[in-house]
């Protein structure tokens, strides 16, 4: 349980203001079906954080706890900074060759790789051992920061302080570094 609420805010969090998020809204403004935007949104997220759970599981087998511990806790900690320079989404026109449900799940699924939650999740799953909690916590969490995205767009995005949510999302994985690197993961 503690994998998937981890997994929830940190993805939550880190999505405010994010490319993907971005994405959303352009999705949102330029279709108007936010069915097959959402749709789309949560199978894209889906394959791609469960590839990237996958990696983070199996890279636990590959290397030893001490070097892994390592590797985890300057993740999180390189995740912290990442996390305080906000994404820019830079809109391409083109044709709509795969209906808008298509379109949402390659532009997602190729915007989410190497993201900054894609490499959380692997993180994650890497720190827990729990696949499907990961999956489920972080596909959870970007679903709880577009679907608004989509559903209400720009209101939405203007009223958070997107900021304090990097901020806060920063100090999150900053923690997570820290006790992976003292080796206190129990309390996070």
């Amino acid at each position: 349980m503690k994998a998937f609420l981890v997994s929830t805010g940190i993805v939550t969090l880190a999505e405010m203001g994010d490319k993907t998020q971005l994405l959303s809204l352009v999705l949102a403004a330029r279709f108007r079906r936010p069915t097959q935007i959402i749709a789309g949104i949560f199978i894209a997220t889906l394959l791609n954080h469960a590839a990237a759970a996958a990696f983070g599981t199996w890279i636990t087998t590959a290397l030893g706890p001490d070097l892994l511990r390592w590797i985890l806790g300057l993740s999180f900690i390189a995740m912290a900074f990442w996390t305080l320079i906000p994404d820019k989404f830079e809109d391409t026109e083109g044709k709509i060759r795969f209906g808008v449900f298509g379109t949402t799940v390659i532009a997602f699924f190729l915007a989410e790789m190497g993201d900054k939650t894609q490499i959380a999740t692997v993180a994650l799953a890497a720190q827990y051992s729990a696949f499907y909690a990961v999956v489920a916590g972080t596909t959870l969490g970007m679903m709880i920061a577009n679907v608004p995205a989509v559903l209400l767009g720009d209101r939405v995005i203007k009223r958070v302080p997107l900021r304090l949510v990097h901020r806060i999302a920063a100090v999150f994985f900053a923690l997570l570094g820290i006790s992976a690197l003292l080796d206190i993961g129990r309390f996070f």
